[in-house]
């Protein structure tokens, strides 16, 4: 759905409700007709087009519901600003295979197989119109059902964000304890993970929605405002080469593991992202993605973070200097015990920086222990 939707959205967003073409389109439907219209009138698509007769005149949706009354395709220019020509004989070649049984929407998916542009075709039997563009093919919903669907996918990205809040809030609190398990770490990554995907779905159909999408999209970015970076500094935090599980910072060592962490992060995400729903409700799928090999993917396995997330929470501190600050201690309890002076050690932390750092990870603490068990 989201990969279709992208490949049409430049197609879509000229098709969306109060367009002028879009106007037209439901004009032609509302006559009870087909039609075949090509967006883009320079010289490629111009070479598999015989007959009909240049119009060259602006676009309105009357003049194009008129035109539908003839037997051939309409031309219309990239930004359907203009009707180029009209009742003209298409003719793709006719070795590209195509999934439809119509004429019309055969020539349709051929056409926009054998040229970079978007193809519409109207069926007047089924009251449909589809958008083809490459291998893509997307069929338009009225606007009333898509602010229906959208509304439903809104409410279920709700729930994930308030689980997903939820499930960092207690994260957040183990941490500060120092009792966090393989189960926690897994609780936070699977709504994130699930509240990325439905954005993208819900993304994909703010843009058929074009203009009208506007209060939507602000609801749809307060909504997933700071999951995309949670869910990477979660899996910075916990995520594994080798071997896992407490203590595995002491074994990390310095050879390789700033450059080698980041490309980590992304296969780790990349292997997320792969999972099924199905599978990303298995927890012990989300912990092998991950990085932990099959032996240590008990649930109740204690784990601790690097400190990427929490340090992320204070204020001016560059990631230069957070990724300093993990490098040196290995470790958020060795971390929050170490002194001024052992943070002063770190490259770029001075003495007021190091007070702000333990001041601030005491204020976290402390918050985050309150909101746990108030």
């Amino acid at each position: 759905m989201e990969r279709t939707i992208a490949a049409v959205a430049g197609a879509l967003s000229l098709v969306a409700p109060g367009q002028p073409l879009r106007d037209g389109l439901e004009r032609v439907l509302l006559a009870n007709r087909g039609a075949l219209i090509v967006v883009g009138d320079d010289a490629d698509v111009l070479s598999i087009c015989t007959g009909g007769f240049l119009l060259d005149a602006e676009f309105t949706p009357q003049r194009l519901s008129e035109l539908a009354k003839l037997d051939g395709a309409i031309i219309v220019s990239a930004d359907a600003a203009r009707i180029a020509r009209a009742n003209v004989h298409l003719m793709p070649n006719p070795s590209i295979p195509t999934s439809e049984t119509g004429t019309r929407h055969r020539t349709a998916e051929r056409m926009a197989r054998s040229i970079d542009v978007p193809v519409i075709s109207v069926s007047a039997s089924m009251g449909v119109v589809t958008v083809y563009r490459g291998d893509a093919k997307h069929v338009l919903q009225s606007a009333s059902r898509l602010h229906e669907r959208i509304g439903q996918a809104l409410q279920t990205l709700e729930r994930f964000r308030q689980r997903l809040d939820v499930a960092v809030g207690a994260l957040s609190a183990l941490e500060m304890e120092d009792t966090v398990t393989l189960r926690d770490v897994t609780a936070v990554l699977q709504p994130a993970e699930l509240a990325v995907r439905i954005a993208d779905e819900i993304d994909g159909e703010l843009v058929e929605l074009g203009d009208d999408a506007r209060l939507l999209r602000l609801q749809l970015e307060e909504l997933l405002d700071g999951v995309a970076p949670v869910r990477r500094l979660v899996v910075h935090d916990y995520m594994r080469g080798g071997p896992s599980g407490r203590g595995a910072h002491d074994q990390r060592g310095t050879d390789g593991a700033r450059t080698t962490a980041r490309p980590g992060v992304e296969r780790a995400l990349q292997t997320l992202g792969r999972l099924t729903t199905e599978e990303l409700l298995d927890t012990r799928r989300v912990a092998a993605a991950l990085g932990l090999p099959p032996g240590q993917l008990d649930l109740d396995t204690a784990m601790e973070p690097r400190g990427y997330r929490l340090l992320h929470r204070l204020p001016r501190f560059p990631d230069a200097i957070i990724e300093g600050i993990v490098e040196h201690f290995a470790g958020l309890q060795r971390i929050m015990r170490a002194s001024v002076s052992d943070l002063e050690e770190v490259a770029g932390v001075g003495e007021a920086r190091a007070r702000s750092l333990k001041d601030g990870l005491a204020r976290l603490a402390e918050a985050t222990i309150l909101d746990r068990y108030t």
